[in-house]
């Protein structure tokens, strides 16, 4: 009994053609498990084969026990995928494994002209293909009927909820049958696949492949650090020494992609863009020319992260770092697929490195840190390849060995050797020179390099909210270093001290040339020894101003004046004494009755004005003559607070009044009542029987 002896007959046939040895622990798993209708929530890496999975799996359910499809009435399988191009490749992928059952399988994908799809549909199919957005259009529009419906396949379902097909989705799932089997696929499971298999499955099999929880064997992750600015020319020294045969590079966005490929192409390189404002056609012929060869790079978003096959894949390179480690497995899965070996890189910026050091715990991937390869490690690659180029060890043919013997007649060894290097270096790309190749390890090396620093000053300092934080990244930036190549920074008044090893001080000169600037402003001067470095300012120029301005505010008035300069503080401490003894008449005539308010201003605005008068030079005469007068224009308003419970008081008094008046006037109306009433109401009586 072999592997093959659960599949359907005619798929069994179609996987022989294909030269199937044997199935995948995803596919083996999926048939031995006899799912019948039942529904499953299937998880497995990238690349092993999930798709030819699903495709095993809804046979016993779409055929039963008949060898063929008979003429499709309705649609009995409905397939759904994230992307277009993912769609495209599943319906590929069925094709081949249905052939023999003569089933008709369609696709439904967005960017494609709808009423070509729509006379496919009215043709009849078994089996539907599409995106949610697209298959939901098509379903509102009664072109498509999923009444009948037995299977319904999510494939890559949590990057769908992702890229936000939440409703598309729900809405296919309610108008499907209930009684139908739902399949969910996909390489990982977070609590958002969770909580669909729960609202939308019925007692569904979890199925998943013992190495889920390890890392794959067939990708080997390298992480590569760098300088935040070296990226792209990183990336070119990457691409020239693998010499991948393909090779995929991530962005994160679409401008990103634009640049990236117009650079690679001035670059010499044969690259393709494929991102999500390419139209369909545009897709199809980026990933038509990376398969059949034509080109050797793609530069892609995450669109073309999940499912895609390329084959012979090689490398996979993350230029914008992944947001999750779902992404990252999912990226890194377009290689080492089908048993293929890959190598998927981690370009890693110094202050990105811990987040990517989390993100491979999580992912549970041991990454090899390396650094980025050199111009000479790129060289002498170059020299190991064509030493080992095959044509040197072929065996040679009769006609070539005359005519090589004819080339050596008129050309000398030397010569013949140098045109075979030439031709074959000729059409590689010059490696790009790194302004920092490799990370400093964390030792005693750092130190060392500082013993023989130089100091050099900068003609910007804490006046000029210089700060290490922008300083750093500046010397980085325009003089081409690295952090390790700066020691101290010490900001002064109206000056900063920097401690350059002594490696680097040859390139920071060259960087800052004859002008001796940086940033066009910023005057560099060299030290010939270590400056004498004092104490950062406590106090910054903006505090500085802002003080300024509250004492200005607090002496207004003597300012205004401009009385402070005219006295020293000796004559005012002694017109200060003259003044205390000498007694007030004024303010003694002014007796206010109650006015809390003016006894606890004057007593403040004296002790103030003492204070002042110490602290600011000010004129003690002038000053109490004015307010003086201040005071006797406060005197003549009545400035008395209100006693407690004025405004009660004075509502009692007004209501007394108002009753008092009023039953005054009800006394005197039932007083003449009594006189005049029965008269009154004899005389009204008739009147009204009258009216009657």
């Amino acid at each position: 009994m072999t592997e093959f002896d659960d599949v359907v007959p005619a798929l069994r046939k179609a996987l022989q053609d294909q030269k199937y040895l044997s199935l995948t622990p995803v596919q083996k798993a999926v048939v031995t498990s006899k799912l019948g209708g039942a529904d499953a929530l299937v998880s497995a890496q990238t690349g092993s084969g999930k798709t030819v999975a699903f495709g095993l799996a809804i046979a016993s359910t779409t055929l039963g026990l008949d060898k063929q499809f008979a003429h499709p009435e309705f649609p009995v399988a409905l397939i759904v995928t994230p992307t277009r191009e993912l769609a495209i490749q599943v319906k590929a992928e069925l094709q081949w494994l249905y052939k023999l059952t003569k089933a008709q399988i369609a696709s439904c994908v967005g960017g494609m002209d709808m009423r070509n799809e729509r006379r496919a549909l009215e043709r009849g199919a078994h089996i539907i293909v599409g995106t949610p957005g697209r298959l939901r259009d098509h379903i509102e529009r009664n072109s498509l009927d999923v009444s009948q419906l037995k299977v319904l396949v999510l494939d890559e379902a949590d990057e769908m909820l992702d890229l936000g097909f939440k409703d598309d989705l729900e809405f296919i799932l309610k108008t499907s049958p209930k009684d139908r089997q739902t399949l969910l696929f996909s390489a990982t499971l977070p609590k958002t696949i969770i909580n669909l298999a729960k609202n939308y499955q019925k007692n569904a099999v979890q199925i998943s492949t013992q190495n889920e929880r390890e890392q794959h064997h067939d990708i080997e992750y390298q992480a590569i650090t760098i300088a935040p600015n070296d990226k792209e020319n990183a990336i070119i020294n990457i691409l020239r020494f693998s010499d991948a045969k393909t090779a995929l590079v991530f962005c994160g966005t679409r401008a990103m992609v634009n640049h990236m490929t117009s650079r690679f192409a001035n670059r010499g390189f044969s690259v393709v863009a494929l991102s999500g404002e390419l139209s369909q056609e545009q897709r199809t012929h980026a990933l038509s020319s990376i398969r059949s060869g034509r080109a050797r790079i793609c530069i892609a978003t995450d669109v073309a992260a999940r499912g895609i096959d390329i084959q012979d894949l090689q490398l996979v390179i993350h230029a914008d770092l992944p947001k999750n480690h779902e992404s990252l497995l999912h990226r890194s899965g377009r290689t080492g697929r089908a048993g293929k070996k890959g190598t998927s890189v981690l370009v890693v910026p110094y202050q990105s490195r811990r987040f990517i050091e989390r993100l491979l715990e999580r992912a549970n991937i041991d990454a090899q840190w390396i650094r980025p390869p050199s111009a000479e490690d790129i060289l002498k690659r170059d020299r190991e390849r064509i030493l080992e180029d095959p044509a040197l060890i072929d065996e040679i043919s009769d006609d070539e060995r005359a005519f090589a013997k004819e080339i050596l007649s008129h050309h000398s060894p030397m010569q013949v050797a140098t045109a075979f290097i030439r031709q074959h270096m000729g059409n590689q790309t010059a490696p790009e020179e790194l302004l920092d190749e490799a990370p400093s390890p964390k030792s005693q090396k750092r130190d060392q390099n500082f013993k023989n620093s130089v100091w050099y000053s900068l003609s910007v300092g804490s006046n000029d909210d210089a700060e290490p934080k922008w300083l750093l990244p500046m010397l980085c930036r325009a003089a081409h270093l690295n952090k390790n190549d700066i020691g101290a920074i010490r900001v002064q008044a109206d000056k900063t001290f920097i401690e350059l090893s002594s490696e680097c001080v040859v390139k920071f000169n060259e960087a800052i040339g004859s002008s001796k600037k940086l940033e066009k402003t910023i005057e560099v001067v060299q030290l010939d020894e270590r400056p004498e470095i004092y104490g950062a300012p406590t106090v910054k120029r903006p505090k500085h101003k802002k003080r300024k301005r509250s004492l200005m505010q607090r002496n207004t008035l003597s300012d205004y004046k401009n009385d402070t300069t005219e006295h020293g503080l000796e004559e005012a401490k002694k017109k200060s004494v003259l003044e205390a003894e000498k007694p007030n008449r004024d303010l003694e005539d002014i007796k206010p009755k109650g006015n809390l308010r003016v006894k606890k201003a004057k007593s403040k605005a004296k002790t103030t004005a003492s204070k002042d008068i110490s602290k600011s030079e000010l004129d003690t005469k002038k000053l109490d003559d004015n307010f003086d007068q201040f005071i006797k224009q406060l005197e003549e308003i009545d400035t008395r607070l209100p006693t407690k419970g004025f405004g009660k008081k004075n509502k009692k008094k007004k209501g007394t009044r108002r009753t008092q008046d009023h039953k005054k006037f009800l006394s005197s109306n039932t007083l003449e009542k009594k006189r005049v009433g029965p008269q009154k109401e004899s005389r009204r009586n008739p009147s009204k029987n009258e009216n009657f």
